[in-house]
């Protein structure tokens, strides 16, 4: 797989990365993810059907990494792969996230999956276990879904801290967005600076076929030497085979006839368009089994075109109208 720079980082990092949100823990609101658990939602299980799609991940050249500490048992998950396969930092980028705690328990139905909070004390309690988790191996921490409402990017101690934790560990510093304002809230984050310096380095967006208003604050982040990492690229399942909304028919045969004029499954289509984007380091590939991951990667190999890009401009949806169908998705 061809390799690339996160942004101005010197991260190395593969065009596609795998994100550990659905593999590591037993809930999660993709479309069919509890038909991809049939072997098992006991940790044990769970743990080595993630051991299984890293290693394809790998053997396939992927070589950037995602979680967070409210992805239940992925950092876990992931360390523990990394120990037992001999890898070495430097090997593969791995990239973690803090904010949200996991509060599930281990269950697919709860009151609450994770609790949001980017306090201090949050931040500082999570760069402790992350650190215990990965030694040497984080390579990015990011703020977990960053949003103006949070308040986050108005914490001067929050920000100070982040300052110190990227001086002192080496770490790179980044932000994950979430929801209808994502573009606003990047530009805020480009003008925090500590020291005169931009604080930074990295963002992790949604951008898709039915949700891309992110893409020009993007490209303008891009721009300034930001890494670009592109999370939910599938829509969370919307914009896979998986998606059986009637509301969603004649959208899903666009894609479909899109699809079978490229010789690419929906999934790969999907993928396809930010690969296309000229902004975006890393897409992401948020699958939970090897099947998917293959179809996933075969995105590398679709040859978007400028047909392709006015004959799926139609699909996109207005952003509070995404991000409130999002919201309804259910954990499975």
């Amino acid at each position: 797989m061809k390799m690339t720079t996160l942004g101005d980082t010197g991260l190395a990092t593969s065009r596609i990365g795998l994100g550990l949100a659905a593999l590591g823990r037993p809930g999660y609101i993709n479309l069919g993810h509890s038909d991809d658990l049939r072997a098992g939602r006991d940790v044990a299980s769970m743990e080595a059907r993630a051991q299984v799609v890293l290693d394809a991940a790998r053997s396939a050249g992927v070589r950037y990494f995602d979680a967070a500490r409210s992805y239940g048992r992925a950092e876990d998950f992931l360390a523990g792969w990394l120990a037992s396969r001999r890898i070495g930092p430097g090997e593969v980028t791995i990239g973690s996230k803090w904010g949200y705690t996991y509060t599930a328990g281990w269950q697919v139905e709860a009151d609450r999956h994770e609790v949001k909070d980017h306090s201090l004390g949050t931040l500082r309690r999570q760069v402790a276990e992350t650190r215990a988790a990965f030694g040497p191996f984080v390579g990015l921490y990011q703020i977990h879904s960053a949003t103006l409402e949070s308040g986050v990017l108005d914490d001067p101690e929050v920000l100070e801290a982040l300052a110190r934790l990227r001086s002192e560990s080496g770490w790179k510093v980044g932000l994950s967005l979430t929801g209808p304002r994502q573009a606003e809230t990047l530009r805020k984050a480009l003008g925090v600076e500590i020291g005169g310096e931009r604080l930074f380095d990295c963002v992790q967006a949604t951008w898709n076929l039915l949700e891309p208003s992110s893409g020009p604050a993007l490209e303008s982040a891009r721009a300034e030497g930001l890494g670009v990492i592109v999370k939910e690229a599938l829509a969370n399942g919307r914009l896979t085979g998986r998606n059986d909304d009637p509301g969603f028919l004649d959208r899903r045969r666009r894609l479909e006839a899109e699809a079978d004029r490229l010789g690419a499954t929906l999934d790969a289509l999907a993928l396809a368009a930010v690969l296309d984007r000229p902004w975006a380091d890393v897409v992401l590939s948020g699958a939970s089994t090897v099947d998917q991951l293959a179809s996933n990667l075969t995105a590398l190999e679709v040859p978007w075109d400028d047909r392709a890009e006015a004959n799926l401009q139609s699909l996109q949806e207005p952003p509070d109208a995404y991000w409130t169908a999002r919201s309804r998705l259910s954990w499975n």
